[in-house]
């Protein structure tokens, strides 16, 4: 009887949670499909193709309008993607992640008394990464020239009606702008007015930028006059940006505002292809990048969810939620202690990591009467035939962590003891801390009927953006995704020429052998937790991909924060802390609560999903675009 009566609770979970009616009409086209973050970026990809360009072409197209509007991100970010060739089918992996520069040593750091590396300015700057991984994907994949995938950007430097997230952001941001002058130049065109930023609608123009990209372009042109081929040329522009006299504006506009970006950090630095990463979830193969991002936690997770009925449990269910969130703890308990550089020693145990006996284990954890707030990293090496040699750590990390501990703060490192040690009191829906956690960046989906596939994930430069120099370049600021102590995670210790582990996590599914789904979102920590949400609302709650995107999803806090925050205590995980959908209804929050959860509650919550369903067996293409912000998609 009780047997049944969960069926029947599971059948109207999934029956009365799971959307029907979208707020945003599905994406269909049969030729190809663009999705980005702003309507005009969208256009831009949507310009590409109809002039004959594949679906890397339109990416980079979309890539390059998004930096120069500022969706989060700009010029000197870094970029992130996954591509499937459909001459080889396979997938094909592109880091384009700048690196530590010179000068950028955990003594540097300290001694100028900070406990992470700066949030923002030009201390804040790995190397540029965008440029070089766009110039590396269209060399390789594209079809077109740089001079051609660049024109909608380059129209969009000289002007173009300026939105108003974008404007406001300028505005509310505008006493740190004016730390840095040629961001001021830039940002506040309206100096010594009481609105300094762009007006909403206002023709916002960069012409430094415009510069920098014309300088580009004509490198490129004087290549192919001089007889080299197409990727040849395309690799020109690149080597005036890194190495020439773009470089050394950008270096020296640094210096000037207090960086450590030097020209051999330029020179030595290029962007590369890679293997990625992937599972098998119940026939579904699906693509992730390195452990430089948390990309394979996603894949972790997947591992530990298919020993459990997700669909008998019910969409959005008491114990559906709970056995996500619990599988999330273990997840991100080893990203935010075993993930790092794998170019730079210690090796992580990826292999460990992905082991199906390992999410076996690690599924055998999960216990149904409440949360656990001490999930901590597991021991994956075992399952690489190798001794753990972090052991010792882990017990002075765990013991910081444990919030059953009387003495909890003896293993913060000395220079963090003061204020570091977790509050009771504090508010855990403070909006700094939210900030930190949803801080955004855009996503780039494309397709074509050829059966190229893309997935990009840049960041990097956002407002409020330091530019360097007069290039109208903004500096990246994911220094501080780096850390200070290996008490926190051995693997991702700050050094010069080394990546930091990001959060930026493009995705790729293939069923059958063919592609499946190309998605993304922005949000800091939370990517791979709505992109789990949304994958599965697909594979096990058979939603369209619109409705997916626009699904009620849950966010965890029971994490360490990659970004932002100048103190222990600012990063440290949150555990129970659970943010719900204000549709959960009251039987579902109570449920949870009873679990030790404290909850939380948004308008929308799935974040901003970008995603692409490729439909073999109508041999068409679906577009989705969540509701939550201002991404856009066109598709013919």
């Amino acid at each position: 009887m009780k047997h049944f009566i969960f069926l029947l609770l599971a059948t109207c979970y999934s029956l009365l949670a799971s959307p029907q009616q979208t707020q945003k009409p599905p994406l269909h086209g049969k030729n190809w499909m663009a999705v980005t973050g702003k309507p005009l970026a969208a256009t831009a990809g949507s310009m590409i193709f109809q002039q004959g360009g594949n679906a890397v072409d339109a990416a980079c197209a979309m890539l390059a309008a998004t930096c120069t509007m500022w969706d989060v991100l700009s010029w000197g970010g870094e970029t992130q993607a996954l591509i499937y060739n459909p001459k080889t089918k396979k997938v094909i992996a592109i880091n384009a992640l700048g690196v530590a520069p010179t000068g950028a040593t955990v003594a540097f750091f300290k001694n100028k008394g900070y406990n992470f590396p700066p949030e923002y300015g030009p201390l804040a700057a790995t190397t540029p990464g965008t440029v070089g991984g766009l110039c590396l994907m269209l060399a390789k994949y594209g079809t077109m020239s740089l001079k051609q995938v660049l024109a909608p950007a380059m129209q969009l430097a000289a002007g173009y009606p300026i939105e108003a997230q974008t404007a406001n952001s300028m505005e509310r941001n505008k006493k740190m702008l004016k730390e840095w002058p040629y961001s001021a130049k830039v940002f506040l065109p309206h100096a010594g007015e009481t609105r300094e930023a762009p007006e909403a609608g206002e023709i916002f123009m960069q012409k430094d930028l415009l510069e920098t990209l014309t300088k580009m372009v004509e490198a490129e042109q004087n290549g192919l006059k001089n007889k080299m081929t197409r990727e040849q040329a395309i690799m020109a522009a690149n080597e005036r940006f890194y190495k020439g006299d773009i470089a050394k504006e950008f270096v020296r506009g640094s210096k000037e505002q207090g960086g450590l970006i030097t020209m051999e950090d330029l020179a030595k630095w290029k962007a590369v292809e890679e293997e990625p990463l992937h599972t098998n979830y119940k026939g579904i193969e699906v693509y992730k990048l390195q452990q430089w991002t948390q990309g394979p936690m996603l894949l972790q997770s997947l591992n530990i969810l298919e020993n459990f009925d997700l669909k008998a449990m019910g969409y959005n269910s008491p114990k559906y939620i709970h056995t996500l969130y619990q599988t999330l703890n273990l997840t991100f308990a080893d990203r935010d202690f075993y993930y790092g550089d794998p170019n730079f020693p210690p090796e992580e145990p990826i292999k460990g990591l992905l082991n199906k006996e390992y999410a076996k284990k690690r599924a055998s954890l999960i216990t149904y009467d409440k949360n656990n707030v001490n999930a901590s990293p597991g021991d994956p090496y075992p399952y690489e035939g190798k001794t753990n040699p972090y052991t010792e750590i882990l017990k002075q990390r765990n013991l910081f962590t444990d919030t059953t501990n009387s003495k909890q703060g003896n293993a913060i490192p000395s220079q963090d003891r003061n204020q570091s040690a977790l509050n009771e009191n504090t508010s855990f829906s403070d909006a700094a801390y939210m900030d930190r956690l949803w801080r955004g960046t855009t996503s780039v989906e494309a397709a074509d009927k050829e059966g190229w596939v893309v997935s990009i994930t840049p960041s990097g430069g956002w407002l409020p953006a330091c530019i360097a120099g007069h290039t109208g370049v903004g500096m990246s600021q994911r220094m501080q995704s780096f850390v200070l102590d290996a008490f926190i995670n051995p693997f991702n210790v700050v050094e010069p020429g080394k990546r930091p582990r990001v959060t930026l996590t493009p995705t790729l599914a293939l069923k059958d052998g063919k592609p499946f789904l190309a998605f993304g979102v922005q949000g800091g920590d939370t990517q791979d937790q709505n992109l789990l949400q949304f994958f599965l609302n697909m594979v096990e709650f058979g939603m369209t991909v619109q409705q997916s995107t626009e699904a009620a999803n849950f966010n965890t806090n029971q994490l360490w924060l990659s970004l932002g925050g100048t103190k222990m205590q600012d990063r440290i995980p949150r555990p129970g802390e659970i943010l719900l959908s204000n549709t959960t209804s009251d039987s579902v929050r109570n449920e949870l609560k009873k679990m030790g959860y404290k909850i939380s509650i948004g308008t929308r919550t799935s974040g901003p999903i970008n995603a692409i369903f490729l439909d073999t067996k109508h041999g068409s293409l679906w577009g989705g675009s969540s509701n939550n912000g201002e991404d856009y998609g066109i598709g013919w």
